[in-house]
């Protein structure tokens, strides 16, 4: 409980407007009349905090962005993940704040105001369920509650999907309740269980416009920190990879920064597609699989809206590595393979598409022409790359979690060792090999050191990756 009501006392500071006093006590706020309204806009906020905190340490771990200036985390892109390191702690302190001031909704708030609704209720559910998701997603183990034991990431992923139910049970809103069953065939994916990731996947491309957002506020003090870091910030703080170059930034802001903060995606149809192709790949309906993915394309991403930006102040010009090219040079995904064009664009030289929901580089061509199941898993982890970017998505698909916190385990004297060490499978190369590449002399060029995509087909039968396989 002490968490609990730390908690209150940081919402009540955000959320003055709606009580008369910033020093109310916990029964004056329970008995306001907007209790309800008051507490879900503070998960809203935290939700934002969290999605910040997990966003920007899960790209920077992962092979899409390198940090390449002085803020944020120095090691993570090697990648280093120590169990003392104060940002890990702080992407789950984040976590548990939006999992404790859910279950507070949940057990006192919504039950103490009788004009609470039901979506706030379902709203609560999710949140829940997010936390959890996140969880089991991003760490070897966390706590499902204050100062309890650790659970295993499945565990975690397990328990979520009773709270997506109330979540579903609870709403109104035929979209809404098409995101939150997306969230659960997510979950049964990361399970590795076919059956049920594909019967609620189905449904939900009837849907081709879905998308679920967390919307982030400049002006209130919750800005969104990947937006800052790929776009607003003058010192160009993160990198691309360079054959992810042509998405970058996926968010960005016209006149004042603070006023235009775009949201960030937790879930969207794109992703029912990508699960619904990586389960016919798995079952070897190999036609079907090229389908659906065509579809995905020709459906969806045709659909969704691409900004045309002037992005001439964006110069690679940050201080960790300065031969990032600025000028439109092909790339090649690997040494040995085709150089490719359109990768790497020349921002001096005219506006950019900016892809603000999903865009990828794979064509109906490439798709029609892969050879075998191996062919197509590579095209659907290289779409899963591309239409996630700047999601916090990649570092769950290499495998790579991070530990409980030594400040947790210190605190809570049910955490136990075994969740104090990251994993990190073998095949993920160390020493900055991720996001490491060559620029051929005279051409500038780029050849990727590693095609991680093809190092996952690879390695498919790990259990860290491809969960199907």
């Amino acid at each position: 409980m002490k968490t609990i009501y730390i908690y209150i006392t940081v919402l009540f500071l955000t959320l003055t407007a709606c009580v008369d006093n910033p020093n109310v006590t916990e029964d004056d706020f329970l008995e306001n009349n907007n209790s309800a309204t008051s507490w879900i806009t503070g998960i809203k906020r935290q939700l934002a905090l969290t999605m910040n905190a997990i966003v920007i340490n899960s790209e920077m771990v992962s092979d899409n962005y390198f940090n390449n200036y002085t803020l944020y985390n120095k090691v993570f892109d090697i990648p280093q993940i120590d169990f003392t390191d104060i940002d890990g702690n702080s992407m789950q302190v984040e976590i548990g704040a939006l999992r404790e001031m859910a279950e507070y909704a949940i057990e006192t708030v919504l039950p103490s105001d009788p004009d609470a609704t039901a979506q706030q209720w379902s709203y609560a559910y999710f949140a829940k369920a997010y936390a959890l998701i996140l969880s089991g997603e991003n760490f070897t183990g966390l706590p499902m509650d204050s100062n309890s034991e650790a659970y295993t990431a499945n565990e975690l992923l397990e328990s979520s999907l009773g709270f997506l139910d109330l979540a579903i049970e609870n709403e109104v809103d035929a979209e809404t309740i098409l995101a939150y069953q997306l969230l659960k065939s997510r979950v049964y994916r990361n399970l590795g269980d076919i059956a049920n990731a594909k019967s609620l996947a189905l449904p939900i491309i009837s849907n081709n416009s879905l998308l679920f957002v967390v919307e982030f506020d400049g002006t209130n003090g919750v800005a969104n920190e990947i937006q800052n870091a790929t776009f607003t910030a003058s010192e160009n703080r993160f990198a691309p990879l360079p054959r992810l170059d042509f998405l970058d930034p996926k968010f960005f802001d016209l006149g004042t920064a603070a006023e235009d903060q775009k949201p960030l995606p937790l879930a969207k149809v794109e992703e029912a597609y990508l699960i619904l192709a990586e389960v016919y790949t798995a079952e070897n309906n190999l036609e079907m699989a090229k389908s659906t993915l065509n579809n995905l394309i020709d459906h969806v991403l045709i659909a969704r809206p691409i900004m045309y930006l002037d992005d001439s102040e964006e110069l690679r010009n940050g201080t960790n590595r300065e031969d990032y090219p600025t000028t439109a040079v092909d790339v090649s995904f690997e040494s040995g393979q085709e150089f490719k064009s359109g990768y790497v664009l020349d921002r001096q030289a005219a506006l950019i598409p900016v892809y603000a929901v999903s865009g990828t580089s794979v064509t109906n061509l490439d798709i029609e022409a892969a050879e075998n199941a191996d062919d197509l898993l590579y095209l659907i982890y290289l779409m899963r790359q591309e239409i996630f970017i700047s999601e916090g998505r990649r570092s769950n698909d290499l495998g790579i979690k991070f530990p409980v916190s030594q400040t947790e385990q210190l605190n809570n004297p049910n955490i136990t060792d075994q969740f104090t060490q990251p994993t990190i499978p073998s095949f993920i190369p160390l020493n900055l090999g991720l996001d490491n590449f060559t620029v051929e002399e005279g051409t500038g060029n780029v050849t990727i050191l590693y095609d991680m995509n093809r190092v996952l087909v690879e390695n498919k039968t790990s259990t860290h990756v491809l969960p199907f396989n």
